[in-house]
Formats: structure tokens, sequence, C-alpha cells
């Protein structure tokens, strides 16, 4: 039986060899054949797709600081929050929700908001002032 702490401990792990190798191959064996990511856009991609796409940004991101804020874990889902901050750029908050099935990542949303933004866009509803 999978257990939550388990399935935290699942994503903890491929990010960690991500941010280590500078490779996706570790992932490969986490992600189900039928694995889905999806954007905020409602976009979405297939496991080939979002593998090519993370490979190709690992590079530019090398250098990038990771602080995990939050990892809370329900049944067959796992919640990463964290900050990251690119030595020269900006810093984005960054929401990750990962549903695992069978041991296997199945499917994955992603949410990334520019930390300069997060003030505007707690009031988003009200009208821009002209």
């Amino acid at each position: 039986m999978t257990t939550t702490t388990d399935h935290k401990s699942t994503v903890l792990r491929a990010l960690t060899d991500m941010r280590e190798t500078g490779s996706v191959e570790g992932l490969v064996p986490l992600l189900s054949e039928d694995f889905v990511h999806h954007r905020p856009d409602s976009t979405s991609s297939t496991r080939t797709e979002w593998l090519a796409a993370v490979q190709a940004a690992l590079t530019p991101l090398a250098d990038m600081q990771v602080t995990v804020h939050h990892l809370p874990a329900e049944g067959d889902h796992v919640v990463l929050h964290s900050r990251r901050q690119l030595p020269q750029g900006p810093q984005i908050s960054v929401v990750d929700i990962w549903r695992i099935e069978q041991g296997l990542f199945a499917e994955a949303w992603e949410i990334i908001e520019p930390a300069a933004h997060a003030a505007a866009n707690l009031v988003w509803w009200q009208a821009a002032e002209r």
C-alpha cells in the first residue's frame, strides 16, 4: 500500500534528481505512459512533450535556487509550493499539483506567478484604473 508519505518522497526525489543531474532521465520511469501535464492556459502536453520541455529548461535554469515552502499530500495528490530564483532574474512562486496512480505520476498541474505581481493579483477582479 502506497502512502501519502511515499508520494511526497517520490515528488521530492524527482525534483532533487533533476536538479542534481540536470537531466530528466530519472523522471522517465516515474511517469505513467499516459501522463498529462496541464497549464493554466488550458493547454496540456503529453509525457514526451513535457519531458522535452523540462529537459530544454534545465540548462538555462541550472543556477536556479529552489525553496520548498509546503508539501501537503492527501490520497493520490501531492502539492508542491515553492519559490524559485535565478541569480539575475525574477523570483517566482510555483504550485505544482501531482496526481499519483500506482506509484507513477499520472497528471500534473502547474501555476507560476512572478512574486512581484502577487500584490496586484490579490485584487484581480477590480477594474483597472484608466
